[in-house]
């Protein structure tokens, strides 16, 4: 990753970096009090106007894994959703959340272990991460869902997502979907999502990728 593209901000108790490729403009982190971000002042990240516990809360509002939180000694602020949840957007990506492994996600992209926005327009220009293509193209998916899965045993531990080329999101692991309404939708631990935005069972995949 080019060095501009990783931003960092340095407090007296904790630091916070940006990886800007990763950010999509939701801007929860614009929204929350205390003065931590704050539009177009510069720097518009101050660390030490924020305790630490209070700015991991922050951060972790971020869905796309763009903001991370870290001690002194490197250590990320953050552990894994005890539940591993996949929300459908209306018109959008996928918003993943929990203990993530996805694969081809480097060292420079520490967020995505815990949340990442994931593209299913089909037109990222970073895939598999969505870098709000689905906005120019006019991707039109409401975010329903309409199977349920075969259910779960269990809950938490590691979600495997594989984008496989020209094809489909593998994710393998105990997952919950919810649709764009919140809803939790479907419970199982193996499913292909569809990424290329031309599916008619969205958000799984039917295969017309192929065509």
């Amino acid at each position: 990753m080019p060095e501009k593209e990783l931003h960092r901000y340095f407090g007296k108790e904790f630091n916070v970096f940006w990886n800007e490729p990763l950010c999509i403009h939701i801007e929860e982190c614009l929204r929350a009090p205390g003065g931590l971000f704050i539009k177009d002042r510069l720097p518009w990240c101050k660390p030490d106007c924020v305790p630490a516990k209070q700015a991991a809360e922050i951060i972790e509002r971020c869905p796309t894994g763009s903001l991370t939180c870290h001690a002194k000694d490197g250590t990320l602020l953050e552990q894994p959703a005890m539940e591993n949840s996949i929300l459908v957007s209306y018109n959008g990506p996928f918003f993943a959340r929990g203990d993530l492994s996805i694969e081809g996600a480097d060292e420079t992209k520490p967020g995505v272990k815990f949340r990442a926005a994931l593209c299913r327009c089909g037109q990222s220009k970073n895939k598999p991460f969505c870098d709000n293509s689905h906005e120019c193209t006019h991707f039109h998916d409401y975010g329903a869902v309409g199977e349920q899965g075969p259910g779960l045993k269990k809950r938490g531990g590691p979600l495997r997502i594989k984008p496989l080329p020209g094809g489909p999101l593998a994710v393998s692991g105990n997952l919950t979907i919810l649709s764009s309404s919140g809803r939790t939708a479907w419970e199982g631990c193996s499913a292909a999502l569809c990424q290329c935005g031309a599916s008619r069972k969205k958000p799984f995949c039917d295969g017309s990728h192929k065509q």
